[in-house]
């Protein structure tokens, strides 16, 4: 089953890439919980369900319309994928670049994402997956 959450993480990158919410959102359990890297960073609940999905699509995609990810990597772990995603994107307004290095962490259970982070080192990936470093 493990081998199969590496292609559905590779799926979900890929629809995120389209601009495809329907794709992510089949790809996910209807009470997900997703920690995006800025709730991480600033506090904050997480992203609840399909419509935590939608707001944080509509809130990410407003102020970088352009946002794509590229995965360099992914790790299986069983049930949890940890992938590194190389982030790019210019913000609305300003044309202001962003790029950076992303891991998302994400339980599987019945082919769907019902768990999600998204952290900024390999260390916070791992720990979060509940492994060591």
């Amino acid at each position: 089953m493990s081998e199969e959450n590496v292609k559905l993480q590779y799926r979900a990158a890929d629809a995120f890439n389209r601009r495809d919410l329907d794709a992510i959102l089949a790809l996910a359990d209807p009470d997900v919980e997703f920690t995006s890297r800025l709730v991480g960073v600033e506090g904050g609940r997480p992203y609840r369900g399909h419509d935590g999905l939608r707001s944080w699509w509509e809130d990410l995609l407003g102020v970088y319309p352009d946002f794509r990810g590229k995965i360099e990597d992914v790790r299986d772990f069983g049930d949890v994928t940890v992938a590194r995603l190389r982030l790019r994107g210019h913000g609305t307004g300003s044309d202001a670049p962003i790029e950076q290095t992303s891991w998302f962490v994400i339980e599987w259970r019945d082919n769907k994402a019902i768990w999600w982070r998204v952290v900024l080192s390999e260390s916070e990936a791992l720990e979060a997956a509940g492994l060591s470093a």
